[in-house]
């Protein structure tokens, strides 16, 4: 585990600006039986797909607000990361503000379901996928940070590895903010499923093996709830690299933080 400042590791980010984008950008349309209706997704697969190899996966989530497109638009350059790295990107629609779990209340809320088991079931059967946790990595910012995280905490059989960007890792501060209280009732009535659905408090779950990177900028208003978190990874002796930069929960944040990111879980897939 390292806690370390990044203000100019420019290196990898310069070379690729001067290349050409060669990878291939799909819009897919996947079901899930769970909520019983149609959901897009963003597929970017790498300039050598048809090769006859296979290629890991980062599923990479949007905020809230934002939408199964949002990466693409927000950091084009994700295709540039597929061709350099040899990997596939998915980019799943969170429908604005699910925060990827499961809604204890709203039966037609399960997003933690559709994600972790539905899609990567069918893009494991659509795609050359790599179908092992070890070749399986997932991430995302803000609310996808928060669900990236959770989702592979509670499916560690699927992912391998993990990580947020200026993730909402405990929500709890923010008991009226980005509809969370649709999904899981009012704080002030049902912490339970506040204190059950908060990455923060899922630390005691997480086994040996699993890779983590966390990353948000000291000027970000989710970075006390990401100094906890390191804390509690900490006192729990759980291995993960910590990133801490000047920055703030913004397009220009993401827009490098992305870099680290693919480079972390390129290092740790397992080809």
């Amino acid at each position: 585990m390292r806690k370390f400042l990044l203000s100019c590791i420019a290196l990898t980010i310069s070379v690729i600006s001067h290349r050409s984008f060669a990878a291939s950008v799909d819009t897919v349309e996947t079901f899930s039986s769970a909520m019983n209706k149609k959901i897009k997704a963003v597929v970017v697969t790498p300039d050598n797909y048809k090769s006859q190899k296979q290629f890991p996966v980062i599923y990479l989530l949007h905020g809230h607000g934002g939408n199964y497109a949002g990466w693409i638009k927000g950091v084009p350059a994700i295709k540039d990361l597929s061709d350099q790295h040899q990997l596939i990107f998915v980019c799943p629609d969170g429908n604005v503000s699910s925060w990827y779990f499961d809604s204890p209340l709203l039966p037609e809320w399960k997003y933690e379901t559709y994600v972790a088991t539905e899609l990567v079931n069918w893009i494991d059967s659509k795609y050359k996928t790599i179908k092992d946790r070890n070749g399986r990595g997932i991430t995302g910012l803000s609310m996808g940070g928060h669900g990236a995280l959770y989702l592979a905490i509670k499916h560690q059989d699927v992912f391998g590895i993990a990580g947020s960007m200026s993730g909402g890792v405990d929500f709890r501060p923010f008991p009226k903010n980005w509809k969370i209280a649709e999904k899981l009732g009012e704080y002030a009535t049902h912490s339970k499923n506040w204190d059950d659905n908060t990455v923060i408090n899922m630390v005691s779950q997480i086994k040996p093996g699993l890779k983590l990177m966390i990353d948000c900028g000291v000027d970000d208003f989710f970075y006390q709830v990401n100094e906890a978190l390191h804390a509690v990874l900490l006192a729990n002796k759980v291995p993960h690299d910590y990133v801490v930069k000047p920055g703030k929960h913004n397009w220009d944040y993401w827009k490098e933080a992305i870099y680290y990111q693919t480079l972390f879980m390129n290092r740790n897939f397992v080809r």
